[in-house]
């Protein structure tokens, strides 16, 4: 097929028309069965939590660490412990003092006395950050994934009571960034990369910018984990040829924007001649994204759209530990 900027008008212009009718003729709702959904449901959790203690050890015996000279009392928690709170935390979606308090409770079960203040000074904890990250590689690695077909989205949360990210995302006048009155921000963004296939994360990303840093930062995980992309789909936020450096060797599925041109390196102009090529098959691959959108909507029914944090660090290692839970309930 010959490309012209002709052509990729016509098609651009017709876009609208083009998407409804394909999701008239081949998107389907499934029924829900409620009962096996709910069994299927059962069974991932008790997989996680028979997993999720080996997994943390297994991630933090990795990580070598000099010896130093012990200071002051001595710590009553290890870190393995620590990210246990962590989790545990964010699953039951628990204040600082509640889950303090929970602790308290069941201290003879789990080994565990602690007080609120405690609890937040662990988000801090650099061994902590370290060992959470391991985690990812490690689940990664026990689903044997190495090149993978890839979905990316990002979302947004909350960082105020008061803004609710779905209400507010995408309305004018709502930037990335925007800070309320007070000078706090209103959102932290997270950038999952989903294997198609698991459904896992295996490149996930914070930021407290802009959700663009937030997939740099994804793209990053993946790549010191030795993920390649033999595919990648993404919104309209990433139709443009910069992506071309993101992903070199993947074949890339995006709906182009309504001014986008031909111009461009030869690269450029295969995506486009695929996409005018046959629209409908361009569009079943693209529309995989939904993967990456329903794993966010799992994600904050399971562990909150709100972050309680203040400080970048504890908000970053909050949002890393609602990217582990989505792993762990996949494990099994």
């Amino acid at each position: 097929m010959r490309l012209t900027q002709k052509k990729l008008d016509k098609t651009l212009k017709q876009m609208d028309y083009i998407i409804k009718l394909y999701k008239k003729k081949y998107s389907k709702v499934e029924k829900r069965d409620w009962r096996t959904y709910e069994q299927r449901l059962a069974y991932r959790i008790k997989t996680a939590a028979k997993e999720l203690e080996p997994i943390i050890e297994e991630a933090y015996s990795s990580i070598e660490m000099a010896k130093e000279e012990a200071r002051g009392r001595p710590r009553d928690i290890t870190v393995p412990k620590k990210i246990l709170i962590l989790l545990l935390k964010e699953i039951f979606q628990l204040s600082n003092r509640k889950m303090a308090n929970l602790l308290m409770f069941f201290t003879v079960l789990s080994g565990i006395d602690t007080s609120y203040k405690t609890v937040e000074r662990v988000y801090s904890d650099p061994i902590v950050r370290m060992t959470i990250h391991n985690m990812y590689a490690i689940l990664v690695k026990k689903k044997g994934i190495e090149d993978a077909d890839l979905t990316g989205d990002g979302t947004g949360y909350s960082l105020t009571i008061i803004k609710h990210y779905r209400n507010v995302s995408g309305k004018k006048g709502v930037k990335e960034g925007k800070k309320t009155e007070k000078g706090r921000k209103l959102f932290a963004y997270s950038f999952g990369l989903m294997d198609i296939d698991t459904r896992m994360y295996v490149g996930y990303g914070t930021s407290l910018k802009s959700e663009k840093e937030a997939y740099k930062r994804a793209i990053l995980m993946a790549s010191t984990m030795g993920i390649t992309a033999r595919s990648i789909r993404l919104d309209k936020y990433y139709s443009n040829r910069t992506i071309l450096k993101d992903f070199p060797d993947a074949k890339i599925y995006i709906i182009p924007k309504k001014n986008a041109t031909i111009r461009g390196p030869k690269e450029w102009k295969e995506i486009l001649v695929r996409f005018i090529e046959d629209i409908f098959s361009y569009l079943s691959e693209y529309y995989q994204r939904n993967n990456s959108e329903s794993g966010f909507s799992v994600d904050k029914r399971m562990c909150g759209w709100k972050v309680w944090q203040k400080r970048e660090e504890r908000i970053d290692t909050c949002l890393l530990c609602k990217g582990i839970w989505h792993n762990m309930m996949l494990i099994g």
